[in-house]
């Protein structure tokens, strides 16, 4: 079996990237690649990097995040300018905990997964290597090892600044199992791995009364302690709590602010001193980067609270808002439909953008720019092109409500009800429609939505229709008209001609009497209304045609109706405004004739090869056009 195979090879991978050594063989490794030795929060952001990065519509776009996190770039790309580089620059920003602020289903725990994925990949790269004290629990950093009194001079040799203190564990065993003898401590490679609990440890709140701080720093090992004599004895302590487990990786701690507090106050230490208390020890060192998680309520409820100043001034807090941009969150949803058992099911294209558009009103503010309303504000929000606004617009209508996106509909309900319209419908495929008459249901059932919220989501849900109904003409006329390429290639070259005799002030002959005629005006205005181009701007069209024509010419182009985005669009509305007739009768007769028959499978063959349709769905589509056409 090939499977087999694949799992022979990955345990010979796994065993080629061992490795294991005294700690004078690990200086040798030091002396060539320096890198090795660097902190927790330097490993995540030299992750990040490693991934690759470009610029996007000015942000900076990190690859690490592509096909998980959509429609977060300027979140994305402050996380890592504004926390990961400045910490792994040493700088103070690595002693603050990372709290990620936001509503449910946000991708605030998809971020923190992420991050926890990619540190298990990068520790078993060459770049990512990460090497501990062999036998340690905490997987301690083997540079503890060199006196304090050495640490400069090891700082001038190898560039490499050394910060905390060796272990109770690991000193006494420096003296038992190594006689003092530093340079044979054996020295190994680890694997950060959250199952394994290495370099990578999770919290999570419970019952306050039940939960033990041991969860977090470990326990006396009660069973030893006849054999070590005393509970201050390392070896009679069990160095298995979260913080433990996490050391030289990341934490993560769910839900942070409802934990109790006896367990907070560990966090000020470890944060700002990078150590913390574990039995009858010393302070106890650990390099972790700990990132939390939490919902707004829960934070405003913290920060409100006098008593937890000392620990909030030493918390950076990340919004993580919801996605804004339709086209992103259309790949949410289908990245959860991927993920799910439902990936076998047709979902008619749009389906699952009429549920975005739904999705992202609900969580806009309405502007109070004139002109703006928040349909021209979501397409804004998309990168869409909105005459009469700019870029400059765009950036005052995001600083208008900081706060934006922080409340509205999560995907969890969107899919949640797309899964109730595939249960409930007898085929394996749904539409836009099927979808938005089950979010609709859904709004009763919402636990969180107010009579108020609900009509205004209603509302929304209209909008969407709408935006569907235009898209529904859209796509059943581009296949009408492909049906009618040619008539396309002829209306152009007869638009082109009287263009370019409008321009230059020619007149044209009748291609059958040869007689002289002035332009079709009456021709180029039907065409040109087509896409809102108004009497005073017809003059500029044309001649802004006439200049495309020539810049194709000089490349060696031939210019078709396909080669001016707006000309095409004019075009094809054009067309099918004289098809309407057409496409009415052949989609909405009971018994189409022969010749109509022709035309409903030609429509349905050019929807299904070339729009992502299966027969159902493009019958269904064509059924709700003719009736769209009807009214």
């Amino acid at each position: 079996m090939d499977i087999l195979r694949k799992l022979e090879h990955f345990r010979e991978e796994e065993n080629k990237l061992k490795w294991e050594g005294t700690f004078a063989e690990y200086l040798n490794i030091l002396q060539e690649r320096k890198e090795v030795a660097q902190t927790a929060h330097s490993r995540v952001y030299e992750m990040i990097k490693s991934h690759g990065q470009t610029k996007e519509h000015g942000y900076t776009k990190f690859r690490f995040f592509e096909n998980e996190i959509f429609g977060l770039e300027d979140t994305v790309e402050r996380l890592v300018n504004e926390y990961f580089h400045p910490a792994a620059k040493r700088l103070d920003v690595r002693k603050r905990i990372l709290l990620l602020m936001g509503p449910v289903s946000g991708g605030k725990s998809t971020l923190v997964t992420l991050l926890k994925r990619g540190l298990e990949q990068y520790s078993r790269t060459d770049d990512g290597a990460v090497y501990a004290i062999k036998g340690c629990p905490m997987h301690e950093d083997p540079l503890h090892l060199i006196p304090e009194y050495l640490r400069d001079d090891f700082y001038a040799e190898f560039g490499i600044r050394i910060e905390g203190s060796l272990s109770p564990l690991n000193t006494m065993r420096l003296e038992t199992e190594y006689g003092g003898r530093i340079e044979d401590v054996l020295v190994e490679r680890i694997f950060f791995s959250e199952d394994k609990r290495v370099g990578i440890g999770t919290f999570t709140p419970s019952d306050p009364k039940s939960q033990d701080i041991a969860d977090l720093t470990g326990s006396i090992d009660f069973s030893t302690i006849a054999q070590y004599g005393s509970e201050s004895d390392p070896r009679a302590y069990r160095f298995d709590g979260e913080l433990n487990k996490a050391n030289r990786g990341m934490m993560e701690f769910q839900e942070m602010l409802k934990l109790d507090e006896k367990f907070l106050w560990h966090l000020l230490s470890l944060t700002q001193e990078g150590n913390f208390k574990a039995g009858r020890f010393a302070l106890i060192s650990a390099d972790e980067l700990i990132v939390a998680h939490t919902n707004e309520t829960e934070y405003r409820a913290f920060i409100s609270n006098k008593k937890n100043e000392a620990l909030h001034s030493r918390i950076i807090v990340m919004p993580i808002p919801y996605n804004l941009k339709v086209s992103q969150e259309e790949k949410i949803y289908e990245k959860m439909i991927r993920e799910s058992d439902m990936a076998h099911v047709h979902i008619a294209p749009h389906a699952l953008r009429v549920a975005a558009i739904f999705s992202v009103l609900t969580r806009l503010k309405i502007s109070k720019k004139q002109g703006i309303d928040i349909v021209k504000k979501m397409r804004l929000y998309d990168g869409e092109n909105v005459e009469g606004f700019n870029s400059v617009d765009l950036e005052e209508l995001k600083k208008e409500f900081p706060n934006e996106g922080m409340d509205g509909i999560d995907p969890r309900y969107v899919i949640n009800r797309i899964s109730s319209a595939i249960i409930r419908k007898e085929v394996d495929a749904i539409n836009a429609l099927d979808v938005l008459r089950s979010l609709k249901e859904g709004l009763d059932q919402h636990a969180s939505i107010s009579k108020d919220d609900k009509e205004e989501y209603l509302n929304y849900i209209s909008i969407a229709r709408k935006e569907f109904d235009e898209i529904a003409k859209k796509e059943v006329q581009k296949a009408f008209v492909y049906s009618y390429e040619e008539s396309a290639r002829t209306l152009m070259d007869n638009y082109l001609d009287n263009v370019e005799a409008f321009c230059n002030k020619h007149k044209m002959k009748d291609p059958l009497t040869g007689e002289e005629m002035n332009p079709d005006e009456k021709l180029m205005r039907s065409i040109e209304e087509q896409i809102g181009i108004s009497e005073n701007a017809k003059r500029a069209f044309r001649e802004e045609i006439l200049i495309r024509i020539s810049a194709y010419a000089r490349k060696g182009k031939r210019f078709d109706y396909k080669s001016h985005e707006r000309l095409r669009e004019a075009i094809q509305k054009k067309l099918f405004a004289d098809l309407k007739d057409v496409v009415k009768i052949t989609t909405s007769s009971a018994t189409p004739d022969e010749n109509h028959l022709k035309k409903i499978n030609e429509v349905v063959a050019r929807l299904i090869d070339e729009y992502g349709y299966n027969s159902i769905s493009a019958n269904e589509l064509l059924r709700y056009v003719g009736s769209l056409l009807n009214r």
